[in-house]
């Protein structure tokens, strides 16, 4: 594999660049007209626009992509996360064309694309999932009845569903009916799927995640876990990896049962396996993300792991080069998901010039962005700017690190999610580890964090006080010439 593509934006197509630099493998960016002068066109060694700025114009013209990648003489494409990678259809169609899709085959992304099909899969394999059912709803009655069954609240989800789309929690059996219309209505507007299904409400949830990756030759190992419970709107902000609540007996269930996930649809590559933790420490199968997640680096610090690397082994048809027994937490490692967004209002989108951008440096704090100073925050796609990522020997340390790098991120021309990072870590139920995805609503109010800011106001000018009157103390003996 010589040259590769990478069939999207930002951070993450930066991300994928520099590991593929790293393996002396030649690199082709696309881009929107809204992306021509971002950082990862700049890198490529060779860049194409393929539209406007708007992602239907643009970055999910699946067709025009691979039209670039022939005449470039591309031997693989890398889809990062978005867009077109959990598209079938799309990994089809790059393999029909004589390119290496850098990513599962077909089959993996369809069946863990549907949350009825993917519990479907793994039944065979004796792996615990919440309490419902496993097939489409769409009569009310039958809806109550099994509500009645199972008991509320529940949980009706949508089965194409993401990032909170279509899930609705129902409390009592009078709202069944308006509930399910709304999670039907929403599933079809933003999935064009209006299959959903039923299932035990888990009251107070942690979100932990395991990252699988399997090979051609039958190999399938897991990388640990990562705690992704602080989440505003079903979306993850605050990541860590290990889970500060996870035994190491419930670590290696959830790490078994997250490679048998795997070996059910045949995956191939990297992939996450997600569950659902419950104050008993009862663990659940959520779902599969068949990509690389966001929060990837956090599974790289704890591991050493270079996961895009491996990715792109996997494809040229390598075995992996360890075993399980070869894996080892060495660590900690945070991330804050930096979005433009102002926390003061509801998290709502903060559009923008960056009149300011420095991002912090130093021992232990990654950074993976993809904008530099003087670029506009475009409109069109996902408001992330950034990911700030910190590792430390202990969890304190990592968190400690975490708040020191949250501070020297300068930031200007528009909101960012930076101030809500802090508070995260500086809140107790945090740092106890004491917490679960329900974290915002118990203790984020816009009036919290204006508090913590003016609380820092008074300490600045305490010590901005302090070093006026130290420097009024010094005695200063004039000088003269003799």
């Amino acid at each position: 594999m010589r040259k590769i593509l990478v069939a999207n934006r930002g951070e993450i197509a930066l991300r994928v660049m520099r590991s593929a630099k790293k393996m002396g493998i030649k690199t082709v960016a696309v881009f929107s007209e809204a992306d021509r002068k971002s950082p990862h066109v700049k890198f490529a060694d060779e860049a194409v626009c393929i539209g406007p700025a708007p992602s239907n114009e643009s970055y999910l013209l699946g067709d025009k992509i691979i039209a670039v990648a022939k005449e470039l003489g591309v031997d693989g494409i890398h889809p990062g996360y978005g867009f077109l990678s959990e598209n079938a259809a799309f990994g089809e169609a790059v393999a029909a064309s004589g390119i290496t899709f850098i990513g599962p085959k077909s089959k993996a992304i369809k069946v863990m694309g549907s949350k009825l099909a993917a519990k479907e899969a793994v039944k065979a394999y004796n792996i615990p999932m919440v309490p419902g059912i496993d097939e489409a709803v769409t009569d009310v009655s039958y809806a109550e009845k099994v509500a009645n069954e199972i008991g509320y609240p529940i949980l009706i989800k949508a089965s194409a569903g993401g990032g909170g789309k279509g899930m609705r929690v129902v409390e009592k059996q009078a709202d069944v009916k308006e509930q399910m219309e709304r999670a039907i209505s929403e599933a079809v507007s933003s999935f064009g799927d209006g299959s959903v299904f039923i299932e035990k409400y888990v009251g107070s949830p942690r979100h932990i995640e395991i990252q699988v990756l399997a090979d051609s030759h039958g190999n399938v190992v897991h990388l640990f876990e990562r705690e992704c419970s602080v989440q505003r709107r079903h979306q993850k902000v605050v990541e860590e990896a290990p889970s500060s609540v996870l035994t190491p007996e419930i670590r290696q269930k959830m790490g078994e049962a997250a490679v048998k996930v795997a070996k059910a649809c045949d995956y191939l590559g990297a992939g996450t396996v997600e569950f659902l933790l419950d104050e008993n420490k009862n663990f659940y199968f959520l779902e599969m993300n068949t990509r690389l997640q966001v929060e990837h680096p956090i599974t790289e610090m704890i591991t050493g792991v270079d996961l895009v690397e491996e990715q792109i082994k996997i494809a040229r048809g390598e075995a992996l080069s360890f075993t399980q027994e070869d894996l080892k937490i060495k660590g900690h490692a945070l991330e804050l998901r930096i979005y433009a967004e102002d926390p003061l209002e509801g998290f709502s989108p903060s559009i923008g010039i960056l009149e300011k951008y420095q991002a912090p440096v130093g021992k232990n704090i990654r950074v993976d962005d993809g904008f530099e100073e003087g670029m506009e925050i475009p409109i069109y796609y996902d408001p992330m700017i950034s990911k700030l990522i910190t590792y430390g020997e202990t969890r304190e340390e990592a968190i400690e690190l975490m708040k020191e790098a949250i501070v020297s991120y300068k930031i200007k021309g528009i909101k960012t999610t930076l101030p809500f990072g802090k508070f995260v870590c500086e809140h107790d139920a945090f740092i106890s580890g004491n917490f679960d995805t329900h974290f915002v609503k118990k203790f984020y109010t816009p009036e919290s964090l204006e508090e913590n800011f003016k609380i820092e106001a008074k300490i600045a000018a305490k010590i901005a006080l302090q070093q006026y009157l130290k420097e009024q103390q010094i005695l200063k003996v004039p000088t003269r010439e003799i």
